[in-house]
């Protein structure tokens, strides 16, 4: 089986390959073009994410290509220890520990000590919206990716001075290790890793010398390692934050992106959630399902595996298709239908399963469902722009719109004249 990630089908319609491969009698596909092997059934997904000791991590953090030799050669000076999505045991779970007890993961938690911050940011970013009445906007740029990552840095400590460099750099850690640069774009991305690595050492050395930790994550990080390298060491707490930077706002942006396509791609939804705000953790929660910001996760086999009549050898690497299994029929009723109000989501995989189940899942449902109910309250005439062109960033791990373009309208279709334009119904596939 052939499976092209970055261009066709693929990129603009996911969906419709993760059904062709689900509808195919064989439980695991080979796919020549990537060396990559498939697992999309929801059971198998869910064993190989709960079973690190045979689908280990080191190498997750590994490009899907053959890197060459110039961007080799800057890659080989990151040395930033495995602390998180790349790290197995006996490292992972002492680094597990540490993030438990330094960054809010429950519900309860995360109110409590992040729900203040991301008001304050979803206030600020939604009224500056809808000052600009009448005008088309770029929810993407405009919203979902700048939200997640103010609240990141809020909650890391780091200045907003670095918002830019920060976003660039952790877009060009994705597009580097899940996407397809050219040699010389990936020299560029590889420089860039390395700065952004320097930067977060710097960040906490600082902290350090200072004797002024603070009482952000990376203080809490610092004093919960309480000068002992065996509990953390200060290159394992740069290495937190560095991952936070970019885990904590990728997933959430596209978490936040998906669920505003799905809600202004029908005018119904999108009344629905203004009419009852309600509703928005449940609608986010089959987003998730639905349409998952990471729909794909890469492991490497210790060993050789059977999944049904297949056979794995071990030194394999495999794409976990996450997007696959969240729609697979024997798990999920109707599963290509977003039914907001289906009591079967709880079984999506797209914040993981097991040791490595995503940290920052209680932070990233609540940005989602305030950011939206906010959207609800003070611009519920947000309609998608007409002729949009949906398209994603090539990626074989991450789901990520180009744009999402909008039109700002602080009055309720009702109040609406019938003879304004009407909302796209459907984006047009790029």
């Amino acid at each position: 089986m052939r499976l092209n990630p970055f261009a066709g089908v693929y990129l603009t319609d996911p969906a419709s390959m993760w059904r062709r491969i689900l509808d195919d009698p064989g439980e695991v596909h080979h796919a020549e073009d990537l060396d990559l092997w498939l697992i999309s059934r929801h059971a198998d997904v869910r064993r190989a994410l709960a079973d690190t000791t045979t689908f280990t991590n080191a190498r997750t953090l590994a490009p899907v290509y053959q890197v060459c030799p110039e961007a080799m050669n800057v890659l080989i000076q990151l040395d930033a220890p495995p602390t998180t999505a790349a790290a197995d045991p006996p490292v992972h779970p002492r680094t597990r520990r540490a993030l438990r007890a330094t960054f809010a993961n429950t519900a309860e938690r995360v109110e409590a000590e992040y729900g203040a911050i991301v008001r304050r940011r979803v206030d600020q970013l939604v009224s500056r919206l809808a000052a600009r009445q009448g005008e088309r906007v770029d929810l993407i740029t405009e919203l979902a990716t700048e939200l997640p990552l103010l609240v990141v840095l809020d909650i890391l400590g780091v200045p907003d001075g670095d918002v830019a460099r920060i976003r660039s750099w952790a877009d060009g850690q994705i597009a580097l290790v899940w996407g397809q640069p050219d040699p010389a774009e990936q020299v560029r991305l590889a420089q860039g890793l390395l700065d952004f690595w320097h930067y977060c050492e710097k960040l906490v050395r600082q902290r350090v010398d200072d004797g002024h930790p603070g009482n952000d994550f990376i203080g809490r990080a610092l004093a919960y390692r309480d000068g002992d390298d065996a509990v953390l060491t200060v290159p394992e707490v740069a290495s937190l934050a560095f991952n936070l930077l970019v885990a904590g706002h990728e997933t959430t942006a596209g978490l936040l992106a998906h669920a505003l396509d799905q809600a202004l791609s029908s005018p119904r939804h999108w009344t629905d959630l203004t009419a009852d705000p309600g509703g928005v953790p449940a609608f986010v929660a089959e987003t998730l399902r639905f349409a998952p910001a990471i729909d794909g996760w890469l492991r490497v086999t210790s060993r050789d595996v059977t999944l049904g009549t297949v056979t794995i050898p071990a030194g394999a690497r495999c794409l976990l298709l996450i997007g696959a299994a969240n729609r697979d029929p024997a798990v999920f009723a109707h599963p290509d239908q977003f039914a907001p109000d289906r009591t079967d989501v709880g079984n999506h995989l797209s914040f993981g399963h097991g040791p490595h189940f995503c940290i920052g899942a209680g932070l990233a449902r609540l940005e989602a469902q305030i950011a939206i109910t906010r959207l609800t309250e003070a611009i519920p005439g947000l309609r998608l722009a007409t002729a949009q062109q949906r398209s994603y960033k090539p990626n074989v791990a991450f789901r990520a719109h180009h744009t999402l373009l909008a039109v700002i309208d602080v009055v309720a279709p009702a109040d609406v004249p019938a003879t304004r334009d009407a909302a796209t119904p459907e984006a047009a596939a790029a």
